[in-house]
């Protein structure tokens, strides 16, 4: 974990403080990410963050159990909150130190577009198999 990476949108109108973040990001390949943002997701989730700038920010809640956020004056993707437990990942492009960052897994990859395919040796699971992990989690889905 990173002691606090600083990030913000393309305009500077929303800043995030990412304290305890990850040191990898998770990669999500679902048809509906693909369309939020053109190509995967890279998520980047810490253990506590603050934002600035929040009366710039759009939700969207995309699903009963997902809700996206953007700058509403730049269009930046900002976080991606699941409604069950409150909580988010933020695009890990916000932030200039997430760069070297590895790949800790890709889910939906049964759903990424042929020519979003990733390198490495990292886990990778279909979004049958993340909905499994999280009903045995106790998390109910339609």
């Amino acid at each position: 974990m990173s002691e606090t990476m600083k990030g913000h949108c393309l305009c500077g109108a929303v800043g995030i403080e990412l304290t305890g973040a990850k040191n990898e990001v998770e990669i999500c390949q679902c048809t509906m990410c693909r369309r939020w943002g053109g190509a995967f997701y890279a998520a980047l989730a810490g253990e506590s963050f603050a934002i600035s700038g929040e009366d710039a920010i759009t939700a969207y809640a995309s699903s009963d159990w997902g809700e996206r956020a953007f700058c509403s004056k730049c269009g930046t993707n900002i976080w991606w909150r699941f409604k069950p437990t409150g909580n988010r990942s933020f695009s890990a492009g916000l932030f200039d130190e997430a760069s070297g960052l590895a790949i800790e897994k890709e889910i939906f990859v049964d759903e990424s577009a042929d020519w979003c395919q990733l390198r490495g040796d990292h886990p990778r699971q279909t979004g049958a198999e993340v909905i499994a992990e999280a009903k045995a989690a106790g998390f109910e889905f339609d």
